[in-house]
């Protein structure tokens, strides 16, 4: 791990205290995200110097692409920003799973209720 994302590990297991578990250098088949919370299906890459380049930033789309088919938002910090203040961007990231958990636009999880789940029993 980067000297960037030992800092905001430290900072995403604080946010432990708030019901987020998130998981280090998770894999997502075919790739390793560098933080994942798999409970909101958030994968969090700490960018650095090298996600500059005209071939890693096509890499790093058509990443972001096949996560998200499988279901999960992708939020990409700048490394620079996480060596400045890891607290503040770690409580960024919990700021928009809050908001995303009290959306009421959001769409809803789960299964469509099954015979006797639903409205009136049926």
């Amino acid at each position: 791990m980067t000297k960037s994302e030992v800092a905001l590990w430290y900072e995403l297991r604080d946010l432990r205290e708030m019901g987020l578990k998130f998981r280090r250098r998770a894999p997502i088949r075919p790739y390793i995200v560098d933080f994942v919370c798999l409970a909101h299906k958030l994968a969090v890459e700490v960018d650095g110097d090298s996600h500059e380049s005209e071939s890693r930033k096509r890499h790093d789309a058509n990443r972001d692409e096949y996560l998200r088919s499988k279901g999960y938002r992708v939020v990409r910090v700048d490394s620079p920003d996480v060596t400045a203040n890891a607290w503040q961007v770690a409580q960024g990231i919990a700021s928009m799973i809050e908001h995303e958990c009290n959306n009421p636009t959001r769409p809803l999880g789960g299964h469509p209720p099954l015979r006797g789940e639903g409205k009136d029993g049926a």
